[in-house]
């Protein structure tokens, strides 16, 4: 998808200054020490104007895909690729104890192929990442010592060489991290980690919407069966609202199940719950 981002750019080149106008403020010239060389200043400029950049695109993305999560999310991590020096590829790797390791979002079919193999093996950087809430780096995949098993699988069923891994969050059973792939060993320096982080930041956030809109729904819809059952339970046995919801939460308790669970069958006319 467009993204308003430059062309994706490799190794360590970052945007011209140029692309973005950055005018320095008077408190910036007087920052820059009198003898600093002019390449430095150059250099100074083409990162701030990649920074913001970088978060101009993020705010647009939000504007454009607000009531959107997760188109807001895969945009999210299109444009972090194409951002992030060094990136060809991006993905989110999420871990939960019962359903084991998912792929959220990719830009490619690389990051759902490695996230299998960690899946197989339980190890990797982006499990670390998620794990520890740490950044991770593998400058070439090949020299790897850490994740024996996911590096020899990895390097034989995929090209990538450089991988950088970012935390996301950890809740309970669950934990995520945004990772950045590339083919080429060694592409990832600290420019790469400072706007990696800024996308992991937003993903986050982005991630912590979607959760609670996903909740909001189940909530409406539990709402909704239970004033069914209740409705059902009302009409059978002449009881007011009160004394059928007394129902329902002693049928719950009862067979310790949730009560959603229960008003769900009760809706649906099983009656032998009603014994």
């Amino acid at each position: 998808m467009g993204s308003g981002i430059d062309s994706r750019r490799r190794g360590h080149r970052v945007p011209a200054a140029g692309q973005i106008r950055c005018d320095p403020t008077n408190d910036d010239r007087e920052a820059r020490t009198p003898n600093m060389p002019k390449s430095e200043e150059l250099s100074l400029d083409s990162r701030t104007a990649m920074y913001l950049q970088a978060t101009q695109f993020v705010a647009d993305l939000h504007q454009r895909a607000s009531f959107d999560t997760p188109k807001l999310l895969s945009g999210l991590i299109a444009g972090a690729a194409e951002s992030v020096p060094g990136a060809q590829y991006a993905g989110i790797t999420v871990t939960q104890r019962r359903r084991g390791i998912e792929t959220a979002a990719a830009t490619h079919r690389y990051p759902v192929m490695l996230d299998d193999i960690q899946g197989r093996y339980q190890q990797g950087p982006c499990l670390t990442a998620a794990a520890l809430q740490e950044n991770v780096r593998v400058d070439d995949l090949v020299d790897e010592a850490r994740w024996p098993l996911y590096r020899g699988a990895a390097l034989r069923q995929t090209p990538i060489r450089s991988i950088l891994s970012f935390g996301m969050f950890k809740e309970g059973v669950s934990a995520a991290a945004l990772n950045f792939y590339a083919e080429s060993p060694s592409v990832f320096d600290d420019e790469s980690v400072n706007l990696g982080l800024i996308f992991a930041t937003h993903a986050a956030l982005v991630w912590n919407m979607m959760r609670r809109d996903q909740q909001f729904r189940v909530a409406l819809v539990s709402r909704d069966i239970i004033g069914q059952a209740k409705g059902k339970l009302m009409e059978r046995f002449d009881i007011d609202a009160a004394e059928a919801f007394e129902w329902l939460k002693q049928m719950s308790q009862d067979r310790n199940t949730p009560i959603a669970q229960v008003a769900q069958r009760v809706a649906g006319g099983d009656s032998s719950l009603l014994k």
